[in-house]
């Protein structure tokens, strides 16, 4: 992983380091393509959050699309 400042090379969560390694690519990737780096991180981060708190639909708050029910 690219080195930044006061930011640890691991975690010790295998999906958290997974997805915080996607941002090593940002110093070879043209700026235009950097919010799809950080989109995929993103998402690689939530799924890591909802794997942690048992919701493996991938969505935080367990629902199929994010969306409380009866909110529609």
């Amino acid at each position: 992983m690219t080195e930044l400042p006061g930011f640890p090379e691991r975690t010790g969560d295998e999906l958290v380091d997974t997805a915080l390694g996607g941002l090593s690519v940002l110093g070879d990737v043209p700026v235009a393509a950097h919010v799809g780096v950080f989109e995929e991180v993103l998402a690689g981060l939530e799924r890591a959050l909802a794997t942690a708190d048992g919701t493996a639909d991938g969505t935080a708050d367990g629902t199929a699309d994010g969306t409380p029910d009866g909110v529609r």
